[in-house]
């Protein structure tokens, strides 16, 4: 995939999520230009141009919207969040917090880092498949981001 043409990061290390959230995406006709990765650092590391996707040009281009789970190994959710929301060139991509906890900590700290949304991930087929369409739709489709 060229990372200069993604339009979602999906950072999720549940196969099973992942899979079902590319499927319902791809149906919906809003998955073209989707990167998936399984952990928080090599989010970092795609997001930033370092490390397996070092760059030598500047972080210009950069994913229009990131589906991020919490708890993932190397680098958890929250703490990919804070870094994405740290720099000022990614401090503006819409981050939404696709997770399966329900921990109230975990959602005030999420809001207050700056997620622009968090949704627990739906435990039955049918529910899920229709959020993954309403947060692509939204974010994809009716969303304005600011200029970059």
């Amino acid at each position: 995939m060229n990372q200069d043409s993604v339009d979602i990061l999906l950072i999720e290390d549940n196969e099973n999520d992942a899979e079902l959230t590319i499927r319902e995406l791809k149906k919906n006709n809003m998955a073209n230009n989707l990167m998936q990765v399984s952990d928080g650092e090599e989010a970092l590391e795609f997001i930033f141009c370092t490390g397996r996707y070092k760059s030598n040009k500047p972080i210009a281009v950069r994913p229009k919207l990131i589906l991020c789970d919490i708890q993932m190994p190397k680098v958890n959710g929250i703490e990919v969040l804070q870094k994405i929301r740290s720099h000022p060139s990614t401090a503006t991509i819409p981050v939404v917090m696709l997770t399966s906890s329900k921990e109230d900590p975990d959602i005030q700290k999420c809001y207050a880092l700056g997620a622009n949304s968090y949704i627990v991930k739906p435990v039955d087929f049918g529910s899920f498949a229709q959020a993954i369409k309403n947060i692509g739709y939204y974010w994809l489709l009716l969303n304005h981001p600011p200029a970059k």
